[in-house]
């Protein structure tokens, strides 16, 4: 059955247009920025009501949903953390909406007590725990909460053995978390960012400059809070503090909007009056504090070493050439390093594939960790008296394991195994290289069901991200298994820009170099029709945020290659990205509309800037949330009704506005099923 596609909702094409660097550059929908608007919720209003008119006739929705509902039922524990006798998780039964916070005695059995339920925070489960520090005695938790999506939250303070909060409250809080302070005085303060209270009706559209660096101590207003550290002068600069477990140091990470470089600072906290010491500022290379003994630093850094190295600097001499290699640079990407007791285990990139690696405090290589199989790991954290320690295994047919990690033996045990409601060995994975536009060898998995016969073309998702120095490892999700019970293949390619092989693989797709990541994604999808494997009616695209500016783009640049396209929150408009909410720290990865050569460049590859009267495109599927002050929703707007206006086609261009919903961060269960059973049901009705 062929779904019916009623007439488009009225979207206004204004005559607006502006000139800039001398090009006329129209933009038709620019009044949609005002999401607010009546003319724009009319808009989103009719949008929505369209979608659902088209998506409601799709014959394997109810299927569908069904069948992500029997996946998704199963229960699901986070990674545990240890403090003071007592070892708090999450835990998301079935299909309650958002994880519950729960902590019981180390060691025991017993059943564990819910410290922090966030379903009970509301009717459709749209508030969610986005941020958490426990404090060293086990006591007490400071929390933070999102509402339907949003990067604002607000945090507060939790007595672990009553469970009810204290009086403090913080609000205006953004991309923080919070660190208790050490010491005598341990559990009446920790130190969090936030910014200014936006202007009234800005709270979701708003820059957001000049993040500030406070302590806050138990029981007092925020309106006292101290400044820990600001810069007036450096409006971009946001700040990320922590206490160093010693004690004795406050550790500032640095960051602005270049992906690539950051600074360290510092304060001895032997004095109140100390000042910050703005110690790794040259802003030249990464730099990640990962401990200390004393006055020596151990860092994990790019600086000459764009594949990364952890050395050691010492606070009374931190002259570069006085560094001493603890890891140094290796073959493969030196990811992340955490600190176990007096072991380094040191995170690995292989081909995109993760691995650990155990050094001791001095650099020495112990042993590699034995995973089982092409895996994603997280884990391996703890404090400095710990001798043991939680990871994390998943794969495409793998869901997170936890398993416990002995240090002194390297023995792993398993220690929760979720029970999920499919078979994981129907399925396999192989990765494969290919080559791109220019020669440069890239890798890409394709995961589908075991004895999945390819003697015609299938239908395959190829999913992407390229870009901010994120990689995409092998991981689990219950939407791509649902799609390859289907019969779809799933293939994820490693595009520059993301950090798979350091640094000089993310540069080498980003600023003035970011069509390579187009051309790499164009490639890939080459290479599976080439191959046999699927052919353009049924290859679809698909990517989320940067991913779906990457479909966005590679949509308007070759619109004849694909079967069908979604792209997801994605930042459409490249030439006004940063005039709204965080969009600014993007230039780092972008470039500066300001500046003439970059405004060329994001002009040529600007996916809503690109859309051309009269073009046939394939069925096309855009998502967003209203809610999202990530990637400005009218990006999505701006985008779908441009196609919407230009499809010469048949083939639906399909707005999908999901409401109370922001990013993708803390979706509650029953949305991400919704929007997941939309997505494959109109993919399987597109992928003829």
């Amino acid at each position: 059955m062929s779904a019916e596609l009623q007439p488009y909702p009225a979207a206004r094409r204004s005559d607006f247009k502006e000139t800039l660097h001398g090009i006329e550059v129209p933009d038709p929908y620019r009044w949609m920025e005002d999401i607010d608007s009546p003319e724009t919720r009319t808009w989103v209003e009719a949008e929505s009501a369209h979608a659902e008119a088209f998506l409601s006739q799709l014959p394997a929705r109810d299927k569908l949903r069904a069948r992500l509902k029997e996946l998704w039922d199963y229960e699901k524990i986070g990674m545990p953390t240890r403090k003071a006798g007592r070892v708090f998780y999450s835990t998301q039964s079935g299909l309650q909406n958002q994880p519950v916070l729960v902590w019981r005695p180390d060691g025991s059995d017993a059943e564990p007590t819910v410290l922090l339920d966030p379903n009970t925070l509301s009717d459709e489960g749209t508030v969610a725990l986005s941020g958490l520090s426990i404090h060293d005695d086990g006591k007490l938790i400071a929390y933070g909460l999102s509402k339907a999506g949003s990067d604002w939250e607000e945090w507060r303070v939790r007595d672990v053995e009553t469970g009810k909060d204290l009086d403090d409250h913080l609000r205006w809080v953004k991309f923080s978390g919070a660190s208790w302070k050490k010491g005598p005085d341990a559990a009446k303060a920790f130190c969090y960012s936030r910014f200014d209270a936006p202007k009234e009706g800005e709270e979701l559209s708003g820059t957001n400059y000049f993040q500030k660096l406070f302590l806050h101590r138990l029981g007092e207003p925020q309106e006292k809070d101290t400044l820990l550290y600001e810069r007036p002068d450096q409006k971009k600069w946001n700040f990320s503090g922590g206490f160093t477990e010693d004690g004795k140091y406050l550790v500032v990470d640095v960051f602005t909007g270049d992906y690539s470089t950051n600074g360290i600072f510092y304060k001895d906290l032997a004095k109140d009056d100390n000042p910050v010491v703005e110690w790794l500022a040259a802003m030249d290379a990464q730099y990640e504090y990962v401990g200390n003994d004393g006055t020596t630093f151990y860092v994990l850094t790019t600086k000459d070493a764009p594949r990364s190295r952890l050395v050691a600097i010492d606070l009374a001499d931190s002259s570069p050439e006085k560094w001493r290699d603890l890891i140094p640079e290796g073959e493969h990407r030196l990811e992340g390093v955490s600190m176990i007791g007096d072991t380094f285990a040191a995170r690995y990139l292989v081909d995109a594939k993760q691995e650990i690696t155990l050094f001791d405090r001095e650099g020495k290589r112990l042993r590699e960790v034995a995973l089982d199989g092409p895996a994603s790991v997280s884990g391996f954290n703890g404090d400095r008296k710990d001798r043991d320690t939680y990871y994390t295994l998943t794969g495409f047919n793998r869901p997170p394991t936890i398993y416990h990690y002995d240090l002194a033996t390297g023995k792993s045990t398993l220690y929760r195994k979720p029970s999920v409601n499919f078979d994981p060995d129907q399925f396999e994975t192989r990765q494969v290289f290919y080559k791109s536009k220019d020669g440069t060898r890239v890798p890409m998995f394709i995961s589908h069901k075991k004895g999945l016969a390819f003697d015609q073309p299938q239908p395959t998702l190829l999913y992407a991200y390229g870009g901010f120095n994120i990689s995409l490892t092998p991981r689990f999700s219950l939407a791509t298994i649902a799609w390859m019970e289907q019969g779809g293949v799933f293939a994820q390619p490693n595009l520059r820009g993301g950090g798979e092989y350091g640094e000089d693989w993310h540069t080498d797709g980003n600023l003035l170099k970011k069509q390579n990541v187009f051309d790499d994604f164009i490639a890939a999808a080459e290479w599976l029709i080439a191959e046999g494997i699927t052919c353009t009616p049924k290859l679809a695209i698909d990517g989320r945020s940067n991913g779906g500016l990457l479909t966005g783009a590679c949509l308007t640049q070759r619109p004849d290659l694909y079967g069908a396209v979604l792209s997801g929150v994605g930042v459409q408009d490249m030439l006004r990205f940063d005039k709204f909410t965080i969009g600014w720290a993007w230039k780092g990865e972008y470039g500066d509309p300001a500046h003439e050569a970059d405004f060329k460049n994001l002009l040529a590859y600007s996916p809503y800037h690109n859309v051309k009267k009269g073009t046939k495109y394939p069925p096309i599927l855009v998502t967003t949330g209203d809610h999202d002050d990530r990637v400005f929703p009218a990006h999505s707007f701006k985008f779908g009704a441009a196609l919407q206006w230009a499809q010469a086609a048949p083939n639906p261009v399909i707005v999908r506005i999901d409401i109370n919903a922001g990013h993708g961060a803390g979706k509650p269960t029953a949305k991400q099923i919704n929007e997941v059973a939309d997505t494959w049901a109109f993919l399987l009705h597109a992928l003829k």
